[in-house]
Formats: C-alpha cells, sequence, structure tokens
C-alpha cells in the first residue's frame, strides 16, 4: 500500500476525514433537530451514532484478544458454541419433591442438558416445613427438602454423575445442609464426589441482604459459611461450582447493570481473600468460582455488560490474586432472563421478552441459560410454559445461527464504547465498595441496603411516570383483558411433608441426632469447617430446620438494618 494511499488521497489522516464527514452529518441533523442523547437503563450516557472515532484507542490484542485468550472479553473458550453450546438449564421446583422430580424429568426428557432446581422459601431460610412460621410457604416458589430423605426422592432416577446440577441454594445457612444432603445422596448411590457436575448458589448476599428473613446469620457469618462450601469443594469436589454468586437477584432486586456486576466481583474478591487467608492457593479454588447474571431488557447494554465483566475478572484475578491458571482468569457465567421484567398483564408478550434477554446472553457468551416462562409473573410455571420456555432456548439455539461464530457483535463501535464505559463505572463502583471497608462491611453497615433501594425506587418512578414504557403496563393496555391461560395450581404439599418428616423422627436414632447437633454447634464455634461435620450429620436424619437453629445458637442472629 502506497503512503498516499495509507494517509487518504488529500495527504490528511484518515480518522481526520471521518471526523469531518461525522460533523457535517451532525450539523445536518442538530439542524433539523434530530441529534440528541440518550442513556441506558444504568445511565450510560448513549449517542445516535458510533463510528470509528469512538474505539480510535482501542488495541485489540490488550483490549479484545481472542476467545478464550486473554483478557477473554470475547469469550470465555476459544471455540465457544462451535465446540460446545450452553446448558440449556431450565429452573424447576415446587410442591413436595416427588412432583419435582417428575418435572425434572420431563425437561430431561424434551432436551434440556442440566438441572436447575430450586427450593421453597422455607427451605432456602432454614426451616422445616412444619415449622409455625413457615407452613403457609411450603412448597410454593420451589421444592420442599426437609431431610436427606427428601433429596433421596428428589433425585430417583436422575443420573446425577451424567447431569449438571445446579441447586438453588440461595442463602448460606441453608446451603452447608443441602449440599451435604445431595452430596451424601450421591455417595449412598456409589457415585464419588469427584464425578459430581453442578453448582450451588450460596452467597451470603442473599442471606443479608436480598432475600432476608427474620434473624438471619449475621454477615459476617453468613460469609464465613459461604468459604466453607468453597473450601470443602476445593478439597473433596473438584468439579462442583460451590458458589454461584447471584447477580440475577440482585437486579431483581432493584440494582442496574453496572451494580449487579460490581457487586459480583466484590463479593468474589471478599471470598477469594478469606479462602487465600485459610491457606489456599488461589488456582486451587477460583476455576471454580461461577457468576449467575441476569438478562434484562436493555438489549446492548446487557450484551456489553457480560463482556465488560470478563475483562474485569480477568484483571482482578491476575493483578490483585497473581492467578495464572487460564480457568481462574475466566468468568463464567449463567443467564436467567428477567424475570423482574415480566408483566402480570398480557402474559403472552413476555415470550417476546424472554426471546430478547436469551438472545442477548448468548450474544454476550454466557455458559448456561434459563429462559423464563411466560406466566411467571403470575404463578410457578405450568407444564405448558415450561415446555414453552425450553423451546424458546432450543430455537434460539437450533435456528438463528447465533453459534456459527463467537462474539458476533465484537468490533461493533457501539458495543465496543459501550463495554468500555460500563467497564470504567464499575471499576468505580468497586473502588467504592473498597472505601467503605469490603463488601461484608458494606453489608454490616447497610450501605448495600441502602445503594439497591435507592436504585430500585428510582426505576419504579420512571415506570409509572411513563418515563420506561412497559407495554401492557403503562402503554398499550388493554383494560378487559382475560387472562389466555390456566394458573398453575401448587399439589398439596404439608400434608406430604408432615408425613414424612414424621416418619423420619420417628425411625432415626436420637442420640446419634443429638451428637451430630452438638458437632454443628461445636464446629460452628471453633471455626471448623461446617461441611465436613454436616456431611456424617446428615445420614443421621437430622433437619433442614435444626441444622439452622444450632448454627443460630451457636453465633447469633441479626436484623438487617433499618433504613
Amino acid at each position: 500500500m502506497s503512503e498516499k494511499s495509507r494517509s487518504g488521497e488529500d495527504g490528511h489522516n484518515p480518522r481526520e476525514i471521518i471526523r469531518q464527514a461525522f460533523e457535517e452529518w451532525r450539523r445536518a441533523l442538530e439542524r433539523e433537530d434530530l441529534w440528541s442523547e440518550d442513556s441506558t437503563r444504568s445511565g450510560v450516557p448513549v449517542k445516535p451514532l458510533y463510528t470509528p472515532l469512538d474505539t480510535a484507542s482501542l488495541d485489540y490484542l490488550r483490549d479484545l484478544g481472542f476467545p478464550g485468550s486473554e483478557p477473554y472479553v470475547r469469550g470465555a473458550y476459544s471455540s465457544m458454541y462451535r465446540g460446545r453450546s450452553w446448558t440449556v438449564r431450565q429452573l424447576a421446583g415446587f410442591g413436595p419433591p416427588e412432583e419435582t422430580n417428575r418435572r425434572y424429568k420431563l425437561l430431561l426428557k424434551e432436551g434440556a442438558t442440566g438441572i436447575n432446581g430450586v427450593f421453597d422459601y422455607p427451605t432456602l431460610r432454614g426451616y422445616d416445613s412444619t415449622d409455625p412460621v413457615a407452613r403457609a410457604d411450603v412448597g410454593r416458589g420451589g421444592v420442599a427438602v426437609d431431610t436427606l430423605e427428601d433429596m433421596r426422592i428428589l433425585f430417583d432416577g436422575i443420573p446425577i454423575h451424567e447431569v449438571s446440577t445446579s441447586l438453588v441454594t440461595c442463602n448460606p445457612v441453608s446451603n452447608v445442609t443441602l449440599q451435604s444432603m445431595y452430596f451424601a445422596n450421591a455417595l449412598e448411590r456409589g457415585i464419588p464426589l469427584e464425578k459430581l457436575r453442578g453448582t450451588s448458589q450460596n452467597d451470603f448476599l442473599m442471606e443479608t441482604a436480598i432475600t432476608t428473613a427474620p434473624e438471619s446469620l449475621p454477615p459476617a457469618h453468613s460469609f464465613r459459611l459461604c468459604c466453607d462450601a468453597i473450601e470443602f469443594c476445593a478439597r473433596r469436589a473438584p468439579r462442583w461450582n460451590p458458589v454461584s454468586f447471584t447477580g440475577y437477584n440482585y437486579r431483581e432486586a432493584g440494582c442496574n447493570a453496572v451494580q449487579e456486576v460490581a457487586f459480583v466481583v466484590a463479593n468474589a474478591v471478599a471470598c477469594s481473600e478469606e479462602l487465600v487467608r485459610r491457606g489456599l492457593e488461589v488456582d486451587r479454588f477460583a476455576p471454580r468460582l461461577s457468576f449467575f447474571l441476569s438478562a434484562h431488557n436493555d438489549f446492548f447494554e446487557e450484551i456489553a455488560k457480560y463482556r465488560a465483566a470478563r475483562r474485569i475478572w480477568h484483571r482482578v484475578m491476575k493483578e490483585r490474586f497473581a492467578a495464572r491458571d487460564p480457568g481462574s482468569l475466566r468468568f463464567r457465567f449463567h443467564v436467567q432472563t428477567a424475570g423482574a421484567a415480566l408483566t402480570a398483564q398480557q402474559p403472552l408478550n413476555n415470550i417476546a421478552r424472554a426471546a430478547y434477554h436469551a438472545m442477548a446472553a448468548v450474544l454476550g457468551g454466557a455458559q448456561s441459560l434459563h429462559v423464563d416462562a411466560y406466566d411467571e409473573a403470575l404463578c410457578t410455571p405450568t407444564e405448558q410454559s415450561a415446555l414453552t420456555a425450553l423451546r424458546t432456548n432450543q430455537i434460539l439455539l437450533l435456528e438463528t445461527g447465533v453459534t456459527r461464530t463467537a462474539d458476533p457483535l465484537g468490533g461493533s463501535y457501539y458495543v465496543e464504547t459501550l463495554t468500555n464505559r460500563l467497564e470504567e463505572e464499575i471499576l468505580e463502583l468497586l473502588e467504592e465498595i473498597e472505601n467503605q471497608g469490603g463488601m461484608v462491611r458494606a453489608v454490616e453497615t447497610g450501605w448495600i441496603h441502602r445503594t439497591i433501594n435507592e436504585t430500585a425506587y428510582a426505576y419504579q418512578q420512571a415506570v409509572e411516570s411513563g418515563e420506561i414504557p412497559v407495554v401492557g403496563l403503562n402503554c398499550h393496555r388493554m383494560e378487559e383483558e382475560e387472562l389466555p391461560m390456566d394458573l398453575f395450581q401448587v399439589p398439596e404439599t404439608l400434608s406430604v411433608q408432615e408425613k414424612r418428616l414424621r416418619k423420619v423422627l420417628r425411625e432415626r436414632d436420637e442420640a446419634q441426632v443429638q451428637k451430630a447437633l452438638s458437632a454443628v454447634e461445636h464446629a460452628a464455634t471453633s471455626g471448623e469447617n461446617l461441611m465436613d461435620v454436616l456431611m456424617e450429620g446428615v445420614t443421621r436424619g437430622i433437619t433442614i430446620g435444626e441444622v439452622s437453629r444450632a448454627i443460630k445458637r451457636a453465633l447469633g442472629t441479626w436484623n438487617a438494618p433499618l433504613l
């Protein structure tokens, strides 16, 4: 190429030529009053047009690289979906274990490639089904599990050594018990823990800031239990992801995209520091840290969010923790389409919403995906709506061509600029969390709660004023709407659980139970890893409520600060 060609016909720099042409184009729009800036849902400014001028400082190898190579912006793995598609992992859970077991088997039969099991409200908060404060919620929002016997029934006939399982065990106080039950069931079936693949949520923010219950564990102790599970799996279940930092739930509570990523990264940093303090090398546990993010309405912001998260995680693990294993540097994440974006009004519209949310997740490089059912704003998904959501996932995988190339939007002037801007804002928020004393301290003082509440309130105001349009809710409404489908009815659960629990309590050895519960209390106060103790304790028939009460007796309880 000649020097004249490189510099342009008139000898000027090509960027200057573009700049002059752009300014002329913009002035024409301004004369017609058609030039104005907008912003993403997180408040990032958006111009009407992006050009090479906006990405002029981008260094391809430094800032983007190749899929599966540092800094992993273009994907966690080199071949991405051409080598292995994302895991189709549809959420399921309701009623007693035998009902959810049937739903798991249906989804697997119809093409799901992973299990995504959600537990009911009492189980997640560490209550037995028969507890007076829990009885009204038994089997609602998830499956009821009180003892190891329930876990056996829940996974009866399912090849857990072949299928990866996500346990939506949000709160560490219940996760240590539920994860121990899952592992104990596997060992009973002759399956070594080394062969198990799956994920536990196990996020202390869920217990202390998002799905709080009366008298939850204090933040520092909840955080400790989270780290106990990570440490246990690093030693005994190396293919299991012992934590999934649940940005999705932060988002459902009101966070924006910037806060969602900043909070999961800050949480993961805190866990990594604690595990290093315990004597584990970072590359021993970091490859199994995983993340759970939302796919919300702002299509391009969500895609840029995932790309920015990968670059930030790579930077944090390499510069702060000196990680060397590529697995430690990869930001691996599951996505669920945004439940908070679904409407009870005109619920069939939610099929379209969930489909484009899922498309954003895939274009952003997710490792696994749950597509919400269209009736989730109204009830637990029916069999029909669950299958429609599964088929949406499969249509995206098989019909759209999105698997043909990695990071198909990479190089877009808009997407790259938005990725850079989101990264800047996320890093600023991470610094602010550091200034608060870190993630645990930010929860203890109520800073996290205030931040989420302020963002949620501003968003709700924008929806109610119509500033943010929501079809069917504040625009294009139907006053005489009739629901186009039947609502799901949760099967009778309490009587089933009461009967089964009575049988377990009647047949177990009470001396062994009391010994196991004493060991739980001792481990809680001494600092011993609680999962080491619980792996044996759950085989003695102790209940999730008994474990929770024992831990709380030992460590005390905490109520989130009033705002």
